[in-house]
């Protein structure tokens, strides 16, 4: 008999490339997930991961095992939906993959108000970029996930994933202390050329929203810093060192020498509960869709802008 446990290991490093990958994903230590695969290896009399570099590869055998291990871990989830529907009451394990920001500014209250409810519900939170958590649901590695699009990217739903939105995150244009955009009510796109921008490194949503934007209006943006957190962007243009868009949600209070000013068309991002169709049924995936949704409208999703001062409450 071939333990579930070590084709959920062999699964999870097939999906993330690698032995820290999986482990992160599981829980584990790299050493917990490597042991579960020696005992597979010994179980199958089969080499399953090869040396390559500093990393490891699956052999073909692992590939086909790997295969047969997704299709019978989405069994036995099917099992435990319909043993939690015929309970009806939110409990065993709900791995949640979320993208920084909500994984910072919306995701404690949330887990918080989970456990309390539900104590027989284990909820588990990784942070992950926003498109890479839709493949990680895809694939039965995590299952439920908290991500964004925006209009220049929508988030692709594949077959046997459903998906529903949480609310919209609006975006303010930060500058810094003093910067003459401050005098002013509103900003328009067109009136943005010849800044200096910080932004998210390329490949980024983000990123390739402010490069076509700009071109669009007429620019070529002159991006002088990248970062990848919201709170390293944000204290770059608080140093005077350029603008910036930046997200509401996760956010917080602004530093002193930065100041939020309305940017007209503001973008906006959608944020989503991704899940799959075999465990649409789950109460654990309903209550926590539920609860997200319940929580970004109870805080105006967040209603409260960085706008003239404005203080969002600290996260």
């Amino acid at each position: 008999m071939l333990d579930l446990s070590r084709l959920r290991a062999l699964h999870a490093v097939s999906v993330h490339g690698s032995v820290a990958g999986a482990a992160a994903a599981l829980g584990y230590t790299p050493s917990a997930v490597s042991q579960q695969i020696a005992k597979l290896e010994r179980e199958t009399r089969t080499t399953l991961l090869e040396r390559r570099g500093r990393g490891v590869a699956l052999t073909e055998e692992a590939r086909h095992l790997a295969d047969t291990a997704r299709e019978l871990l989405a069994i036995v989830e099917r099992a435990e939906t319909t043993l939690e529907e015929r309970r009806g009451q939110p409990s065993g394990l709900l791995a949640v993959a979320a993208f920084a920001s909500a994984a910072r500014g919306l995701l404690p209250g949330v887990l918080a108000e989970l456990a309390h409810r539900h104590p027989a519900l284990d909820v588990r939170l990784t942070e992950v970029d926003p498109h890479l958590s839709v493949d990680l649901v895809a694939r039965g590695v995590t299952d439920l996930a908290v991500a964004h699009d925006w209009d220049i990217a929508p988030l692709p739903a594949p077959e046997g994933v459903e998906q529903a939105v949480i609310g919209d995150d609006r975006c303010d244009l930060v500058v810094p202390a003093g910067h003459p955009f401050t005098a002013r009510r509103v900003v328009r796109r067109a009136d943005l050329g010849g800044q200096r921008w910080v932004c998210q490194p390329p490949g980024r949503v983000c990123h390739d929203w402010l490069v076509r934007t700009m071109r669009t209006a007429g620019f070529e943006p002159d991006i002088a810093h990248t970062a990848e957190e919201n709170h390293t962007i944000v204290a770059l243009v608080a140093a005077g060192l350029g603008i910036a868009v930046v997200p509401r949600l996760g956010t917080g209070a602004l530093p002193p020498g930065a100041v939020a000013v309305a940017l007209e068309p503001g973008p906006v991002r959608r944020l989503y509960a991704l899940w799959r169709t075999g465990a649409a049924r789950r109460p654990a995936i309903t209550e926590a869709v539920r609860t997200l949704q319940e929580h970004w409208a109870g805080r105006g999703g967040p209603s409260e802008s960085l706008l003239a001062g404005g203080r969002p409450e600290p996260l």
